[in-house]
């Protein structure tokens, strides 16, 4: 429909307000009547005004006209019914707000219907078809007697042009982030884009809805009503809370409510929406990987020791209900992660937990306090038998076999148990018990489950003192080399040494540094000696190559199973040879059979690369374990050193004495030096020269000497023949 223009609005408004025959009769009775009076009122109206010529005028008008009554529309011409949606037929009187919402003088913000305006008042509307269908509306309201709130209404649909400032509202509402309702008598006035895209309702599906019924689920109805009485009380009201989408899906939301104030009157509410789901999954996700290990999802220190004081509470209220911790520490963890890599040891970390998990009850607690260490809590028991019933099922599924990236690996656990006593008033006292029974499950040889008592602290404290001795040690490299020389048996020849570690005490005296060897391999200190031994072995070779030209002599260096085992092994040994000048021929790396016997796949693998470098390799206490005779066809071994037992065995008849035979006869026909060590007595010695033996060393025959001594031995036998055939 074409906006009429100004000027002939404004002869409209005056022409039909002037009309001889259109005036109003006041209602029966006072005040604003029920349905029933008004529909009398409006007889008594329509009474001066029922001519079908005055209706023709009013029905063929290119406006709205109502007419007013007692606040009610008593009668909406033939635009306003097709406007509407009513056929003449089947209009009924409705009350004004009911048909024109907001009703305002002179501005687009909603306030109280219009009292005791002056003649020809301009106002601002929304009109709702019966479709549902919202039409903004301009217009004159003209009231004929303002105390009985008889008047005439004439409007249009919106389309002259608004004030800048309302026109900047407008844009602004619109552009805002968080979504804006206003809402007036229970009624939506108005509502932004972000109101659309946040619940899914169109501007024209709210208009006219409350806030109520098409947001709030019907279970926070006394919700929504508590906020606005806040509302009333303090001005304004905020909430973290619930609201339904149109199609039916639930929103966290922060709401804020406050009053509309239109010249100082309260007239409405302004309702603004920000969604906070996201951000409450943000601070769930920090919480959770505030409390859970990142790696497996277990509970952390910090949940563990939470959950642990909580029962320990607990139990001051329930004496009869007690808890227990189980501290587990995987076995040759550090050794599967240094051959495998970082990836295979997480992926065994993640299979640990998911086994220890299955083997738990519901209610108990299983954390990873860091690196290869976890701890359970077992709640909820009465004895030390019900701990030992969790502790073994655990025990038992970290025993199974686990395959990673086509290895069988076998790790196994050492797991130590406390049961909650009187002593324990603190979360840490019962987790550090624990850790002394795990420690001492450790000392015992592993894959055990071991329960505290006094005795266990009193040797976990003593291997404690230990490690603590060794870091000063190490530190302060308070070690040295002492080297047990390694002869040709048939004439004295001397072929090299044996370099191990050992301690000068005050007094000048040595000492075996085999005690702390233990303590170093369960608290990777070995893998730091290792890198320092290779470094003093590789300098002592250079030094004799310089200090003794005509010396062919081999030093030869121990390596630990976590040693061999270490990723850097054979790029340290690179460095440390091509640092020092040594030549790598003259060194000799022993492995002990056990190390090998491990991973004899990945052993090939690190065998071959120490191979590579030019450097000998020796297998070392061949015997001890009876490594299958396959590995000596496998791997590159060019020295076989027979562990004492299996010299000592040389004096006595059996098959014992046969194998040693076979070894012999193994070393001449490979090319490989079979050492017997730890000859101690002369029947030993003949012994072992009638089978055949070429090489031996043991306190029989020397000592291990210092570098001054092991130095004034090589200048002596410097022009001895170069045994580099017998070596290698």
């Amino acid at each position: 429909m074409a906006v009429r223009a100004e000027s002939s609005y404004d002869s409209f408004m005056q022409g039909i307000t002037e009309m001889p025959d259109f005036t109003f009769q006041p209602p029966v009775s006072q005040p604003r009547p029920g349905w029933p009076q008004m529909e009398a009122d409006s007889l008594n109206l329509l009474q001066n005004f029922n001519s079908v010529e005055q209706r023709r005028i009013l029905d063929a008008l290119p406006v709205f006209v109502f007419l007013e009554s007692a606040g009610t529309i008593v009668f909406a011409n033939a635009e306003a019914r097709q406007l509407l949606g009513y056929t003449e037929e089947q209009w009924t009187p409705k009350a004004v707000e009911d048909v024109l919402w907001g009703l305002m003088p002179g501005t687009a913000e909603p306030q109280t219907l219009l009292t005791g305006t002056q003649k020809g008042s301009p106002f601002h509307a929304t009109v709702p078809a019966a479709n549902g269908r919202l039409v903004p509306v301009e217009g004159t309201y003209s009231p004929v007697d303002s105390d009985r709130r008889e008047a005439v209404i004439v409007a249009h649909p919106g389309g002259r042009e608004r004030a800048p400032k309302t026109r900047l509202m407008d844009d602004v509402l619109s552009s805002l982030p968080e979504a804006v309702a206003i809402e007036h008598g229970d009624h939506i006035l108005y509502s932004n884009p972000a109101f659309t895209r946040m619940f899914g309702y169109t501007a024209e599906e709210a208009g006219g809805g409350s806030l109520r019924h098409l947001i709030v689920p019907e279970t926070r109805f006394h919700e929504h009503f508590s906020m606005l009485k806040a509302v009333d009380e303090r001005g304004a009201a905020t909430a973290e809370t619930v609201r339904s989408g149109k199609s039916g899906e639930l929103l966290d939301v922060s709401l804020q409510i406050s009053h509309l104030l239109v010249d100082g009157a309260r007239v409405g509410y302004v309702y603004s929406f920000r969604e906070v789901g996201e951000r409450r999954e943000t601070e769930a996700k920090l919480e959770h990987d505030a409390m859970h290990d990142a790696l497996t999802g277990l509970s952390n220190r910090m949940l563990f020791q939470d959950r642990l004081a909580l029962a320990l509470s607990r139990r001051e209220r329930r004496p009869d209900l007690s808890c227990g911790v189980l501290y587990i520490d995987l076995d040759h963890f550090k050794e599967i992660n240094d051959a495998l890599g970082h990836a295979a040891g997480d992926i065994l970390l993640q299979s640990v937990s998911e086994r220890m998990v299955s083997a738990l009850r519901p209610h108990d607690t299983a954390a990873r306090l860091g690196g290869d260490e976890f701890a359970v809590l077992v709640d909820g028991i009465t004895t030390i038998a019900d701990l030992e019933v969790v502790g073994r099922r655990v025990l038992t599924e970290l025993l199974k076999p686990y395959e990673i990236y086509g290895h069988t690996i076998h790790s196994g656990a050492s797991i130590g148990a406390a049961l909650c006593g009187e002593h324990h008033k603190t979360a840490e006292g019962l987790i550090r018990d624990a850790d002394f029974a795990m420690y001492r499950a450790k000392q015992d040889g592993g894959a055990r489950l071991e329960f505290f008592d006094r005795h266990v602290e009193v040797c976990v404290n003593s291997k404690q003192e230990r490690e603590k001795e060794l870091r000063a040690i190490i530190d302060q490299k308070l070690y040295e080399f002492c080297y047990e020389p390694v002869y040709q048996l048939t004439d004295g020849t001397l072929l090299g040494f044996e370099a191990s570690l050992c301690m000068r005490r005050q007094g000048g005296g040595m000492e075996d540094f085999r005690e702390f060897m233990q303590v170093a391999e369960e608290t990777g200190l070995s893998i730091r000696l290792a890198r320092e031994t290779l470094e003093m072995a590789c300098h002592q070779l250079r030094n004799w190559a310089e200090q003794l030209p005509r010396n062919n002599f081999f030093v030869s260096v121990n390596l630990t199973s976590r040693q061999f085992h270490h990723a850097d092994l054979v790029s340290h040994l690179s460095r440390c040879l091509a640092e020092s000048g040594a030549d790598p021929s003259r060194l000799v790396l022993e492995i002990a059979e056990s190390a090998v016997n491990e991973e004899p796949d990945a052993a090939v693998a690190v065998l071959q690369r120490i191979a590579d470098c030019g450097v000998s390799v020796a297998l070392d206490d061949f015997g001890s374990n009876l490594a299958p005779l396959n590995h000596l066809l496998r791997l590159p071994f060019s020295i076989l050193k027979l562990d004492g037992k299996l010299s000592a065995a040389a004096c006595a008849a059996g098959r014992q004495n046969a194998l040693l035979d076979l070894m012999f006869q193994f070393g001449q026909s490979s090319g490989i030096l079979v050492v017997a060590q730890g000859i101690e007595s002369h029947e030993q010695l003949d012994a072992l020269l009638k089978m055949g033996c070429i090489a031996g060393q043991g306190l029989m025959i020397s000592s291990p000497l210092d570098a001054a001594q092991a130095q004034s031995l090589a200048q002596v036998r410097s022009k001895q023949v170069d045994p580099e055939s017998t070596v290698n």
